[in-house]
C-alpha cells in the first residue's frame, strides 16, 4: 500500500519545492514593491491634484466675486446714464417750452418738438406740458446741495457703517 521513498528522492523533491516556493515568494515581493512604488507615485499625484483643485476653487470664487463687482458697476453706470438721459430730456423739455413761447410758428421748433416727442417716448417719459420739475432749480439750487447724499443716490459712495 504505502510506497517507500528513498531519502535522496525526498531531498530532491524538497529542494525542488523550495526553489519553486522561493521563486513565487520573490515574484510576490517584487509585485508588492512595484505596488508600493506605484502607490507612492499616485499619492504624490493626488496631493498635486488636490492643491490644483484648491487653486481652481479659489480662482472660481474670485472670478464670481469679480463678476458680481462688474455687474454692480455696470448696473450703477446704466443707472447713471439713465439719470443723465432723464436730465437731458428735461433740458430739452425746458428748451422746447421756451422755443414754443418765443417762436411758435417756426419749422425748426416743430422739428425739435418731434425730436423731443421721440426722445420722451424712447425714454418712456410722458410730456404733458409743465411737469412741475424746474431745470433751473436743478442747475442753480436755492438750498445747499448735500453732496454725500447725492453721491450715495448715484451709487458713487457706499453707505456708512
Amino acid at each position: 500500500m504505502f510506497k517507500r521513498y528513498k531519502e535522496k528522492d525526498v531531498k530532491a523533491l524538497v529542494h525542488k519545492l523550495r526553489e519553486e516556493y522561493d521563486g513565487v515568494v520573490r515574484m510576490i515581493r517584487n509585485a508588492c514593491e512595484e505596488l508600493k512604488d506605484e502607490n507612492k507615485k499616485l499619492r504624490a499625484r493626488i496631493a498635486v491634484l488636490e492643491g490644483e483643485r484648491e487653486g481652481v476653487a479659489d480662482a472660481l470664487v474670485d472670478a464670481e466675486k469679480a463678476g458680481e463687482e462688474i455687474k454692480k458697476t455696470v448696473e450703477a453706470e446704466a443707472e447713471n446714464k439713465s439719470r443723465e438721459l432723464v436730465l437731458l430730456s428735461e433740458q430739452c423739455r425746458v428748451l422746447l417750452g421756451r422755443l414754443n413761447a418765443k417762436y411758435p410758428d417756426e419749422a425748426e421748433v416743430k422739428d425739435f418738438n418731434v425730436f423731443c416727442d421721440a426722445l420722451f417716448e424712447r425714454l418712456h417719459l410722458k410730456y404733458e406740458g409743465d411737469s412741475g420739475f424746474n431745470m433751473d432749480e436743478v442747475l442753480m439750487p436755492k438750498e445747499p446741495l448735500d453732496l454725500e447724499k447725492l453721491c450715495r443716490e448715484l451709487g458713487l459712495m457706499g453707505d456708512k457703517s
